[in-house]
């Protein structure tokens, strides 16, 4: 399969019995930044529920983030290639991850295996509401995996640290309108990185939640002053989620400079020494 950003419903149906798939189940939720914490769920009960055949679960809030990380940084590499290890994923294993949040999560694993050098992922379109609304196969039988090997290869472009952030990026906030402008943060501080422009995660959607057409995207990213040619894009959110889901979003558009600032505004926001508005 060519590297795609996206497979159907109906491709990964027609799918699940090939050898080299890897189906990722990595549901769950984030609540509102008004809400008290915590905020980050993950839906493994879901998970033991019903799920996709053939489909492993990946816990977004523990399993691929690195132990005690305040900002929910990706796993070292060590950790990261004993889970894919574990879960069957090897270097000619395609991957297609789903999530019941309109592609948040399913991003982030995407993120996660291209910076640690796999490129054979895709999220399901839909996700998990789709393939129920169309009467897909499920099951509660969790697969028996055999282990492999995954061997990490750091892609450095794809990750940004706040050291990197100097004035001459361009910084996307995918955050919500309330937390870019200081009414609500997940953080010690409220507001945004200055210089940064906002274009909230949910806003790249359409009535359905999917992913807005390319040139939709486009045509948003042009009006923040965002060009197809743009030289180094820094997205992010809150710990790098919804900022993963950004990258898709400029990847979608045709944009392959950008990368996501993996601790994001609580990494950045709770340092008292780094500027913001």
């Amino acid at each position: 399969m060519a590297e795609t950003l996206f497979v159907t419903t109906e491709w990964l149906n027609e799918h699940l019995q090939d050898d080299n798939l890897r189906v990722v189940d990595i549901r769950g939720r984030v609540l509102p930044a008004t809400e008290p914490p915590p905020h980050y769920k993950s839906h493994h009960d879901e998970y033991k529920e019903s799920h996709i055949p053939g489909a492993v679960f990946v816990d977004w809030t523990t399993d691929i983030v690195e132990p005690g990380s305040p900002s929910y940084d990706i796993a070292n590499a060590d950790r990261y290639a004993a889970l894919m290890s574990h879960l069957g994923i090897g270097p000619q294993t395609q991957v297609v991850a789903y999530d019941d949040a309109n592609g948040m999560f399913a991003a982030r694993m995407w993120w996660t295996l291209r910076y640690y050098g796999h490129e054979q992922v895709a999220v399901l379109m839909g996700g998990w509401q789709q393939w129920v609304a169309e009467g897909r196969p499920t099951t509660a039988n969790e697969p028996a995996i055999t282990p492999t090997t995954f061997v990490p290869q750091v892609n450095h472009t794809l990750r940004a640290t706040a050291d990197d952030i100097k004035g001459g990026n361009q910084l996307l906030d995918v955050r919500s309108v309330a937390e870019f402008t200081g009414e609500a943060s997940r953080a010690q501080r409220m507001g945004h990185i200055p210089c940064a422009v906002n274009w909230p995660r949910k806003a790249m959607l359409d009535e359905a939640g999917q992913l807005l057409p390319a040139a939709e995207l486009r045509r948003y990213l042009a009006e923040l002053g965002i060009a197809d040619d743009q030289d180094d894009v820094i997205v992010y959110c809150n710990s790098g989620v919804s900022a993963s889901f950004g990258l898709m979003a400029l990847e979608a558009a045709g944009i392959h400079n950008g990368r996501v600032y993996d601790g994001s505004w609580k990494d950045w926001a709770n340092n008292p020494d780094r500027p913001i508005e």
